[in-house]
């Protein structure tokens, strides 16, 4: 049989000439026999594999996730953010999919060459500048041209917001993404070829009680270089190294160097705040080890060993007896 899906309406037909008579169960055996040849659409060439579809959605479900946290802090609202779809079309089609009047950043990400969009939904944006004006967050009716002051207002959010982006691609590449023109207008887009294969990455957003899509545009062309990094192999090969011989030997040699606090502990003793508030210079406070009972050293708040009391070179010094068990206790 073919490896092709028959849709619902394909079945019915099958089921209705089988029943009427038209055709019967041989011939549609041999009709299923005989090679069907699959239609394919030069201007939707998939340039993507499966593959590398993936590892681009676990890459922008974990900025999905850095975005949520950004957004909520930034305009102190509830905010939920996920991944929608990741779909490979041409650029033609994605213009057309996208509202008439929309705000639309266009964002470069050097070392990368080309231009990458981010598009908001008008409803999402303009709730997303109501809350930054101090309002509940509420989306006008009519969607116009922004003003100037609204546009270094949304400049400044998505700006900051492309910190994320950097931190979400940095187990693929490092890249360093700067904004170059907002505009709201798809129509005056003409930066790749209308054939062009583009990625769109398309993200449910809520804000408050304001829901609407967020679509990144990634074309071919931008990706291509970074192609072989999107596969399984290199995304699940861990990023750390052995450390060499001599990076052993440096991290060794800067352990033995680091600084400890050591402290031998006489002992300790209680008393009453009042004969605290009247100690005089003389007075002898009881401590609660006794004169032939080892002190108890510790390196840095962990007692570790117990020594006896001495002097070396005329200063105060601490022989060590042994090692304390269980004083790792503590750190569990």
């Amino acid at each position: 049989m073919s490896g092709d899906v028959l849709s619902q309406n394909e079945i019915d037909a099958l089921l209705s000439a089988i029943s009427t008579g038209e055709m019967s169960a041989e011939d549609m055996k041999k009709q299923e026999s005989i090679r069907k040849v699959k239609v394919y659409d030069f201007k939707r060439a998939l340039r993507f594999s499966k593959d590398q579809i993936r590892s681009l959605t676990r890459i922008h479900e974990n900025f999905a996730r850095l975005l949520t946290t950004y957004f909520s802090a930034q305009l102190r609202t509830y905010t939920q953010i996920n991944v929608a779809s990741v779909d490979q079309i041409p650029f033609e089609e994605f213009i057309r999919s996208i509202p008439n009047m929309t705000l639309i950043n266009i964002f470069e990400v050097p070392p990368l060459d080309g231009n990458i969009l981010m598009e908001v939904n008008p409803n999402i944006a303009y709730s997303m500048l109501d809350r930054l004006m101090g309002g509940v967050g509420t989306s006008p009716s009519k969607v116009d041209n922004l003003t100037e002051i609204e546009t270094k207002i949304m400049t400044n959010l998505f700006e900051r917001s492309f910190d994320n982006l950097r931190e979400a691609w940095s187990g693929i590449i490092d890249i360093d993404p700067y904004l170059t023109e907002v505009e709201v207008n798809p129509q005056f887009l003409q930066m790749i070829s209308p054939n062009e294969t583009v990625v769109v990455i398309s993200f449910n957003i809520v804000i408050g009680e304001s829901s609407g899509m967020i679509n990144i545009c990634i074309p071919h062309s931008v990706l291509e270089p970074i192609v072989p990094n999107l596969s399984v192999r290199y995304w699940m090969q861990s990023n750390k190294k052995d450390p060499t011989i001599e990076q052993s030997a440096m991290l060794e040699k800067r352990l033995k160097s680091a600084s400890l606090t050591v402290v031998g502990e006489l002992g300790q003793g209680q008393m009453t705040v009042e004969d605290f508030l009247y100690l005089q210079i003389g007075d002898v406070i009881s401590l609660d080890t006794k004169i032939d009972e080892p002190l108890v050293v510790k390196v840095g708040d962990k007692p570790k060993f117990t020594a006896q009391p001495g002097h070396s070179k005329n200063r105060m010094a601490v022989q060590i007896i042994e090692p304390m068990t269980g004083g790792d206790e503590d750190d569990e």
